[in-house]
């Protein structure tokens, strides 16, 4: 017990700025969804709509770039920074070729936005929003590598901060180009995107320069930048990446599918959908960010060949992430009206979202469980088989379940979340018993 005690204390360490600079960007989702929801319910919708599209692309990219965190993690573990380095160093430039394919298949997209069949209110307002956001790929994409290199490193605080940071620069230009202060020009939704992309391209400036001039990186940051490639690295990337990348999609593809079921069913549906997902995905920062630590943990772990702490680190982070859930789903049940109306005064969006909110406290635990035991198994750099469970539990169940009940029964929008709710369960079950399965000591004493 004192060894499960040890391990969750330092996972927490590590998982708390994390939790915390986790918590500041979706902050700046969350603070988005307010100030644009005073404008009105129809810019609301469509920065839901444009959020949902954008967020399958960024979770791909998010899932491409996650091996950088796995091998800086266990060349760092292993004692070889300089290992570390070249990683980070090829991690870059993997980051900027995610990025420059993903806006050039988003940009794309936005000339067929109108094969998604949603309201026509709220397609006139997408762009240039849209586009915005899109554009904002790149600097997110490279200070995610940035950030998964320093926390790896086990230098955590930093990047919080310029997170937090970066949502008190966002809340500013949003409060000048939105509404027009300071002698600004009232932009509405636009400036909600010319707030996202300023914001996120400072953060991307700043940690970089930060990271060169640390004296602690110094014998961890690659000696030259211009050559020195080698393909197998990016091999590398590409066979741990692609089944995270896949993983996630999955997933991600499932939330942002709801929305588009949800514009098929009007835009208060929609609205109210996307002040739901924002509460919910607000929460959820916390087992994420707790998850960031536990792969960075279990990737050191490995590193080093403890393979005793291996349960202790993922199931200490399952306790702490069913207690902080189990809180929040209490919030939602009791006051998912109060949450609903901060958001937006229309009194029929306020009471839609308060009843998704409680479908969404239902399975709050279940989506907390899943996205550790998911991130214990990257640790392990076990990707393929978890791939396949999210595969049949968000697009073989989820989205069925979600379309059947939204569209056939009298549940209608919480029908679709009732649907996404089931999805979650099932993947949280699978991936806990697969991870038990890899860390029984029989397996962990022939890998020596």
């Amino acid at each position: 017990m004192s060894t499960y005690v040890q391990e969750t204390r330092r996972t927490l360490v590590l998982a708390g700025p994390i939790i915390i600079g986790q918590v500041s960007q979706m902050l700046m989702g969350v603070t988005d969804s307010i100030m644009i929801g005073r404008v009105g319910k129809v810019p609301l919708a469509a920065s839901a709509f444009t959020n949902s599209v954008f967020g399958l692309f960024f979770m791909i990219g998010i899932g491409l770039l996650i091996p950088v965190s796995i091998m800086v993690s266990q060349a760092h573990g292993g004692g070889d920074e300089e290992q570390a380095g070249e990683w980070l160093k090829h991690g870059v430039m993997h980051a900027l070729a995610v990025s420059v394919g993903g806006i050039g298949l988003l940009l794309l997209l936005s000339t067929q936005l109108h094969h998604f069949n949603q309201p026509e209110a709220v397609m006139a307002e997408v762009n240039p929003y849209f586009l915005l956001i899109v554009f904002s790929l790149l600097p997110t994409m490279v200070f995610q590598v940035l950030r998964q290199y320093a926390e790896s490193l086990e230098r955590p605080l930093l990047p919080m901060v310029l997170m937090l940071l970066g949502v008190m620069l966002n809340i500013l230009l949003n409060w000048i180009l939105i509404y027009g202060n300071w002698g600004a020009p009232a932009l509405g939704l636009a400036g909600a995107g010319w707030a996202t992309l300023i914001s996120r391209t400072a953060g991307m400036v700043v940690i970089a320069l930060w990271l060169r001039g640390s004296p602690h990186f110094r014998s961890a940051w690659p000696r030259q930048w211009r050559t020195g490639y080698a393909w197998p690295r990016f091999k590398r990337f590409l066979a741990l990446g692609v089944p995270i990348a896949f993983a996630l999609m999955f997933e991600g593809g499932a939330f942002g599918a709801a929305a588009v079921l949800m514009g098929w069913i009007g835009t208060t549906p929609l609205a109210a959908h996307q002040i739901a997902l924002s509460c919910a995905a607000f929460t959820f920062m916390f087992p994420l960010g707790l998850s960031m630590a536990v792969a960075i943990r279990v990737g050191r772990a490995v590193g080093r060949r403890q393979w005793d702490v291996l349960r202790p680190i993922s199931y200490g982070a399952q306790a702490l992430s069913a207690a902080f859930m189990g809180t929040c789903a209490l919030i939602f049940l009791f006051g998912g009206t109060r949450l609903a109306a901060g958001f937006v005064s229309e009194p029929e969006v306020i009471a839609l979202a308060a009843q998704l909110l409680v479908i969404a406290a239902v399975f709050q635990l279940a989506d907390g469980a899943q996205v550790v035991a998911a991130a214990g198994l990257r640790g392990l750099t076990d990707v393929k088989v978890p791939t396949a469970i999210t595969a049949v539990a968000y697009w073989g169940l989820a989205l069925p379940a979600a379309y059947g009940l939204g569209f056939h029964t009298a549940a209608g929008p919480q029908g679709v979340w009732m649907g996404l709710a089931a999805g979650l369960v099932f993947a949280a079950v699978f991936l806990m018993v697969r991870f038990a399965r890899l860390t029984r000591p029989d397996r962990l004493a022939a890998r020596g």
